[in-house]
């Protein structure tokens, strides 16, 4: 269950990230992550604090709750 959860979440951020123009390496910076962390992050390859995800957010000029809309 978790990992079908990081696997909508991951797909989610990367539908954000490429629909607003943006590449990982963009996030990723912006994040203060490395592109090779933003991918992992994007493949639900890695479990992270949430304080993370708000970063994100803020890369992408989204609102957090954003990411969690999974019904597109």
């Amino acid at each position: 269950m978790i990992d079908a959860f990081r696997i909508k979440l991951g797909n989610k951020i990367k539908q954000i990230r490429e629909s607003k123009g943006l590449s990982r390496e963009d996030v990723a910076l912006a994040s203060d992550f490395s592109g090779s962390y933003m991918g992992m992050i994007e493949r639900a390859e890695y479990d992270f604090k949430i304080s993370k995800l708000y970063k994100i957010a803020l890369a992408m000029n989204v609102d957090i709750k954003e990411l969690f809309d999974f019904e597109d």
